[in-house]
């Protein structure tokens, strides 16, 4: 994958078009808009803090494309993301999550990523230190030999331990040797493990009830001695705890926690589902008395603050907030004027038609009918469509989000589910070298469902 500096808006246009189809609109817009993150980063400093990122709303339909454009965004970029529901926060004083858990969540995420990327950084190293400490534990280092008094002369004892420093010291290479060669992998030896059963402790803070477990440990830090417990495995198994131990020793948490930060406050990507949830007039009574709440208590948070975490303030001047709804009851001139001066990029996508349902079958990367295609490989069997099937599966799906409720791409998942289910049970005990998927198979198998509106609107 290109580096972001690399990436020019045709080339993120591209990238994307590898996984969606169609949207073009709406692709140009978020490449646009993270290009200009990549530019703002290149400015002088004395203007680069008054460059606010331009927040866009993607209008749609449910299963046309928006979450998936929002996730391959931050992908490319290597930027912390996270998705919510607006609809899931409340206005403080309402039980419910607090607004600005979303902040949190992402320097959690974040903080990971780094720590991730460090530990692949010193990888090499760790399994270097790894194999040290299993030589050790294969072949523990001589006793010191305390000289008897009178019984040997100080150059006897001095040859002899010489000696045996020697056969150590061979007995070692011949180990290390057998452990880089892996012939050693399924010999048992003991470890001292950390254990994890500490208990967590739940934090009811003012900012809101938060799900933020909190570990003794790290609470108390060296004040409570740290628990081990003594366990049998293999050596190849033994490997991998020893590396990752070396690993935490080798990476500065410090520095993790400080990257962390500066990366979701200038890539951070926070996408609003369901935005349209919390437009509209407010009802007198009943549960939509918080959604203008919610919506100014979004407002600081999108224009820009300061939020606590267990890591430290973030700053939320330059995260970019993408966000989205299908806008079916409401339109964005609802929400409260201050917070649509936030999101000043405002996309439309397109209902997707049977014509673009036949390409989400097999042009992605990740198109169904390639992922059927893998998975009954694994049984040994070759999954084939005609040309015929495909348009024909397309069409069903098409219909039937015309007659029931459009849920967009997502009906292939329960058409595709529908029309290979028998397939997929019967596979591993009824041998087959191939099944080829014609028209005619489509229709046998769903036209009963289609037919009956009933039937299609609880299976398909």
């Amino acid at each position: 994958m290109l580096e972001l500096k690399e990436l020019t808006p045709r080339q993120i246009v591209e990238e994307l078009d590898k996984y969606i189809i169609g949207q073009d609109k709406a692709k140009k817009s978020v490449a646009i808009a993270l290009r200009n993150r990549w530019r703002r980063l290149q400015v002088g400093e004395e203007i680069r803090e008054e460059i606010y990122p331009n927040n866009i709303i993607l209008i749609g339909p449910t299963g046309v494309g928006k979450t998936e454009i929002a996730r391959r965004l931050a992908r490319l970029a290597n930027a912390p993301f996270i998705k919510v529901e607006a609809s899931k926060f409340t206005e403080v004083g309402y039980v419910g999550r607090d607004v600005e858990s979303m902040i949190r969540d992402v320097t959690d995420l974040a903080v990971s990523m780094i720590k991730s990327e460090k530990t692949e950084e010193v990888k090499e190293l760790a399994a270097k230190h790894a194999e040290e400490r299993l030589v050790e534990i294969l072949l523990p280092p001589p006793p010191k030999r305390k000289k008897a008094p009178g019984l040997e002369s100080e150059s006897e004892t001095a040859a002899e331990t010489n000696e045996a420093e020697e056969r150590y010291k061979r007995s070692r290479e011949k180990i290390k040797k057998q452990l880089q060669n892996h012939e050693l992998e399924d010999r048992m030896v003991e470890l001292d493990v950390q254990s994890d059963q500490f208990p967590l402790m739940q934090i009811i803070s003012p900012m809101g009830v938060e799900e933020m477990g909190v570990n003794l440990q790290d609470l108390f830090g060296g004040m409570m001695p740290q628990k081990t417990k003594r366990r049998k495995m293999k050596i190849s198994e033994a490997r991998e705890h020893l590396i990752q131990e070396e690993s935490q020793k080798l990476i500065d948490m410090d520095q993790v926690v400080r990257e962390a930060i500066q990366r979701v406050e200038n890539s951070g990507i926070v996408f609003l589902d369901e935005i349209d949830k919390v437009a509209g007039e407010n009802a007198k009574s009943g549960p939509d008395v918080s959604r203008e709440g919610v919506q100014r208590d979004l407002l600081p948070v999108v224009e820009g603050t300061s939020v606590f975490t267990k890591y430290g303030m973030v700053k939320t001047e330059h995260i970019l907030f993408i966000a989205s709804g299908a806008f079916h009851m409401s339109k964005p001139s609802d929400l409260i004027p201050e917070l649509q001066g936030r999101f000043p990029i405002r996309v439309e996508l397109n209902s997707l038609t049977a014509d673009d349902f036949v390409r989400i079958l097999t042009e992605p990367e990740n198109a169904l009918i390639k992922q059927y295609i893998a998975l009954m490989k694994t049984e040994k069997v070759i999954l084939e469509f005609t040309d015929e099937a495909i348009r024909e599966i397309a069409r069903i799906a098409s219909e039937v989000n015309g007659r029931t409720e459009n849920i967009g791409a997502r009906r292939l998942h329960t058409v595709m589910t529908a029309l290979l289910e028998n397939f997929l049970f019967d596979v591993p005990d009824v041998k087959m070298n191939k099944i080829n998927i014609t028209k005619e198979i489509v229709r046998d198998t769903l036209s009963e469902i289609v037919e009956d509106e009933d039937l299609s609107r609880y299976i398909l």
